[in-house]
């Protein structure tokens, strides 16, 4: 079974984007801001994929995503950006750091399934 982490400040995002892994038939994990998703990539040593919310308190998900592909381990990981910012310039920014998928709040488990599939995780 696939591992999955979600990281996004907002809990009901995480939950919601959790029901959603889980019945694709994903593990999920779950952290609250860009720190606490470094650390659990760092102890855990292994996920298969990251949806990853822009916005956070304490690192967010840029500066998460740039430490996250400058780490050997990490680099190739699949990154999908989860987030409500709409302007290209803020797209272009997540994929020039090596976010892999863009997909914008709200979103459905069509959306993240098949952004999923297209990233070779299903």
């Amino acid at each position: 079974m696939k591992r999955m982490l979600v990281v996004d400040d907002s809990t009901a995002i995480r939950k919601a984007i959790r029901r959603i892994l889980e019945s694709l038939g994903y593990e999920v994990d779950e952290a609250e801001n860009g720190k606490q998703a470094l650390t659990y990539c760092i102890e855990w040593g292994h996920v298969d994929g990251i949806l990853l919310d822009i916005d956070m308190p304490v690192m967010d998900g840029m500066t998460f995503l740039k430490l996250l592909r400058d780490n050997p381990q990490f680099a190739s990981v699949p990154v999908v950006m989860c987030s409500t910012h709409n302007a290209m310039s803020k797209i272009e920014e997540a994929l020039s750091l090596g976010a892999n998928e863009y997909i914008m709040k709200p979103f459905d488990a069509e959306i993240i399934g098949s952004k999923l599939e297209q990233l070779g995780l299903a």
